[in-house]
């Protein structure tokens, strides 16, 4: 455990120094969240729609972001050209597969992904239980789809999880009350939190978007546990003192630009099991 909290405490501090470029795909209820997440945890922001500038931004971003949220009518084209470009030109890219399973064009768009093995994928229980599906890697269960809400259990989710980590050699995120994280060998869970982050818009999507800053400096394994470990501190720290939703997001967003290496490896000790 003391390799993975050191790696953490690297990533951290390797962010702060270098403020990797991140592109993203992302979807416009999240769009500002997500890009003040990457940029207060010390990385910087770039947020594109077009399928033209697909290789352009990937090829000055360290990593790459895709959120299939609120689709746009070129999102098809899009989000499978940036996956393309992340591959060709060796960027390691984030999956955010939000409401997969929810409607015809969503899962369309989400089959065509798969071609292009995401270096992580993050995403509630009950998206990674329908887009193992959607991949035809598992066919015994199938996900609760309620718009973006998870309505399965984040250990009810772990063979949709580890059946997607087989098949990208990547690492697969659950998020929930516990967070899941794992690799083809590795299987951790971080504890920790507030339930405010479910009253906010763009507490998940912004938490793949900073799991692609880290991806620019550490491995996918160490990027994810970074980020959640990250989000719980972040988020249980804002809910000690926020009176209302709205000064909780910023409390949060706060914590995230004031964050040090060496309190996260504290908080860390104890949030990351395994």
């Amino acid at each position: 455990m003391e390799k993975v909290l050191s790696s953490v405490v690297k990533a951290v501090n390797d962010v702060k120094e270098t403020s990797p470029l991140s592109g993203s795909w992302t979807n416009f209820v999240t769009i500002n969240l997500v890009a003040n997440a990457q940029l207060a945890v010390g990385g910087r922001a770039a947020m594109c729609f077009l399928p033209d500038e697909a290789k352009p931004l990937a090829s000055v971003s360290k990593s790459i972001y895709i959120n299939a949220g609120t689709l746009e009518p070129i999102a098809k084209q899009a989000l499978a050209d940036a996956a393309k470009a992340a591959v060709e030109l060796g960027k390691p890219w984030v999956l955010d597969p939000v409401a997969a399973g929810l409607g015809d064009t969503r899962n369309s768009l989400l089959k065509d992904l798969k071609q292009y093995k995401p270096n992580i994928i993050r995403g509630n229980a009950s998206e990674i239980i329908a887009l193992a599906n959607l991949w035809e890697l598992q066919t015994n269960k199938k996900g609760n789809v309620e718009g973006v809400d998870s309505t399965d259990t984040v250990d009810a989710a772990l063979d949709s999880a580890k059946a997607l980590a087989e098949w990208t050699g990547g690492v697969v995120a659950v998020s929930g009350e516990v967070d899941l994280v794992l690799n083809e060998k590795e299987i951790y869970r971080v504890t920790g939190g507030s339930e405010m982050l479910k009253k906010i818009t763009g507490a998940g999507c912004s938490l793949g978007g900073i799991m692609a800053v880290y991806s620019s400096v550490a491995d996918p394994l160490t990027a994810a546990l970074a980020s959640s470990v990250i989000y719980k501190w972040a988020s249980e720290t804002a809910a000690k003192s926020n009176k209302g939703t709205f000064s909780f997001q910023t409390a949060f967003i706060d914590n995230l630009s004031t964050i040090d290496a060496e309190i996260i490896k504290k908080y860390a000790k104890t949030a990351i099991t395994n």
